[in-house]
């Protein structure tokens, strides 16, 4: 999760700008990692009415949210607002890079538990280090390059399935992939191009988060900028995606047909258009569904991320009251790699030890599994933020960076 690339620090007072820990990242990656635990442990979003609307909406998006913060802390451990140089700098740079490193080997160890969940940490681990040559640009160059990135990366992608659909060129190179070897998935090739957060087009959101983080977000006028910024990208992305299904003649008849029985009129922003089973379609490029992989779907989710970000920032600096009240999901927020490592933990334990059927999310009758998770998330974490500076897998990725120290 975002927060392990962040140094640990107290939060700052409430409406008190902070150099080091501002309180609206934590609240705003507190609701991207119970976002998570909805896509994983809550109802299916079928089940209609405010409940599923609600489960709809976050599905996709969180993960997108985590990534742009993502992009947001790598910038901070390398010395925002101002990139750290000479030996500091270099300090720096090794100590994501170990953290990428163990990201990988954690996210395999998490898939090897064979849960339900598409473990995003691995993916994580190699965007650390894509986009790492990156955190001296400025916040205007960083943004227009996750903008380019956005508008020119889905195409690539989707010209590199196509050819993994049509050949057997990715067995060659998984053959001779070590990390294939050692992990028992497709290696480089799934991080990069076929798994559920390919680094090819989910490099624009940590590229994002770290044009955002470039920024003076004390200054006034900012946050309502990037709130603008955001309406604007998800009124595009979404927007767009659903005139050109509408406009495009048969785009809907060809999405609907590849995912066979898929929910095509709702491609433009929600998951229940489900996936290509087959063949991809070249209208598959005009869906806006959070976890299709296209320009518009980047757009959107882009957006939503930006504005629950400037919310939460000014949540956290202009309403005292509501910042205390919702401590408890900063406090996840702090120890954001700990909460979704142990729920995915959990959710195996409840599973294959200890069968619980309502895990299985299909009714309402996962309603109270989800607000069990929270709970209990947002408990273990308010106790353990008053008695440590980070959580507990947050240390011991801090002891692991430690070599860094001795670069000189």
């Amino acid at each position: 999760m975002p927060d392990e690339l962040e140094p640990a620090r107290t939060p700052a007072p409430v409406g008190t700008p902070s150099t080091g820990r501002l309180v609206g990242i934590d609240l705003a990656r507190g609701l991207a990692v119970f976002g998570m635990y909805s896509a994983h442990v809550g109802p299916d979003a079928s089940v209609g009415g405010p409940v599923g609307f609600l489960l709809e909406t976050a599905r996709g998006r969180s993960s997108a949210l985590f990534a742009l913060l993502a992009g947001f802390s790598l910038v901070i451990l390398t010395g925002r607002p101002h990139p750290r140089t000479g030996r500091a700098g270099r300090q720096a740079v090794v100590r994501i890079v170990i953290r990428a490193v163990v990201l990988v080997a954690l996210g395999y160890a998490l898939t090897a538990l064979d849960t339900d969940v598409d473990v995003i940490l691995s993916f994580y681990g190699l965007l650390f280090l894509t986009v790492l040559p990156l955190y001296r640009l400025r916040a205007r160059t960083l943004a227009l390059i996750a903008a380019a990135g956005a508008l020119i990366l889905p195409q690539v992608l989707y010209t590199i399935r196509t050819s993994i659909a049509d050949g057997n060129w990715t067995d060659a190179v998984t053959a001779k992939d070590p990390l294939a070897w050692v992990s028992g998935t497709d290696g480089i090739v799934e991080l990069l191009f076929t798994g559920e957060y390919p680094v090819l087009t989910w490099m624009p959101f940590l590229i994002a988060g770290m044009a955002v983080a470039k920024l003076d977000l004390t200054r006034s006028g900012i946050r309502s900028r990037l709130a603008v910024t955001g309406g604007a990208l998800a009124l595009l992305g979404y927007g767009s995606s659903w005139l050109a299904l509408r406009l495009v003649p048969h785009a809907l008849n060809a999405i609907a047909a590849a995912t066979d029985g898929g929910s095509a009129s709702s491609a433009w922003w929600s998951d229940t258009v489900g996936e290509p089973e087959n063949s991809t379609p070249p209208a598959w490029l005009l869906v806006a569904a959070p976890h299709s992989q296209t320009t518009f779907s980047i757009l959107g989710n882009t957006g939503v991320a930006l504005t629950v970000l400037a919310a939460c920032l000014a949540a956290a600096d202009r309403l005292p009251r509501l910042t205390r009240l919702t401590r408890p999901v900063a406090t996840v927020g702090m120890t954001a790699l700990t909460a979704y490592v142990l729920h995915i933990v959990a959710l195996w334990f409840f599973t294959d030890v200890w069968y619980v059927p309502a895990i299985e999310g299909e009714t309402l009758s996962a309603l109270p599994v989800i607000l069990s998770f929270i709970a209990a998330a947002a408990l273990l974490a308010t106790v353990w933020t008053q008695l440590f500076r980070r959580g507990p897998l947050e240390h011991l990725l801090h002891l692991a960076t430690r070599p860094a120290q001795h670069v000189r």
